[in-house]
């Protein structure tokens, strides 16, 4: 059983998502666009609200909050995004990757399912301050800064930071006003 939860008392989640045995398969854009693209989805169609996000070669990480402020609607929101983009990435694996990532999907799959793409987990942690909010986001900013990929979080394709370093994010001393989608 996971340890961290979405705790009902809660509207803002910081996620980690990784893919099983840390394969990189974020290094490919067309990979990228797929969570992109998805994440997209749902905001548009299930309320999802991400607040920050940076998708690194092997996981991401993300505040999230669902429309209603409501934790139960965020954890189907995630449910469902985690299962669709596991099926797209795990078929973007076999076609596309090397032959080797194809058989880490299928041999960490589990008796509940043919290929596994994401690690179980996916380790929600509730936010409920905004000091606690602005470590979370830095941390996910700085990312790819820590880990040697760019020397600026803004230049890091896949995140938000250059939307937080940018003038038009929106002003407001709300916590969630600032929403990227």
């Amino acid at each position: 059983m996971e340890r961290y939860r979405f705790y009902s008392d809660g509207a803002l989640f910081y996620v980690t998502f990784s893919v099983v045995e840390w394969l990189p398969l974020f290094v490919s854009e067309a990979a990228c666009k797929i969570v992109a693209e998805s994440l997209n989805f749902c905001h548009r169609q299930k309320g999802l609200r991400i607040n920050a996000y940076v998708i690194m070669p092997t996981h991401l990480h993300a505040i999230l909050f669902h429309e209603s402020f409501q934790a139960k609607s965020l954890e189907q929101v995630v449910t469902d995004f985690r299962k669709f983009t596991g099926r797209r990435l795990a078929d973007f694996c076999a076609q596309h990757m090397p032959a080797c990532f194809q058989s880490v999907l299928i041999e960490r799959a589990g008796s509940d399912r043919e290929r596994r793409l994401w690690q179980p987990t996916r380790h929600p942690v509730q936010i409920e301050s905004e000091d606690f909010w602005q470590t979370k986001t830095d941390y996910l900013h700085q990312n790819p800064v820590r880990k040697g990929l760019v020397r600026a979080s803004e230049h890091w394709r896949f995140s938000s930071a250059s939307y937080w370093g940018s003038d038009a994010k929106i002003e407001n001393d709300v916590l969630l006003s600032a929403v990227l989608w």
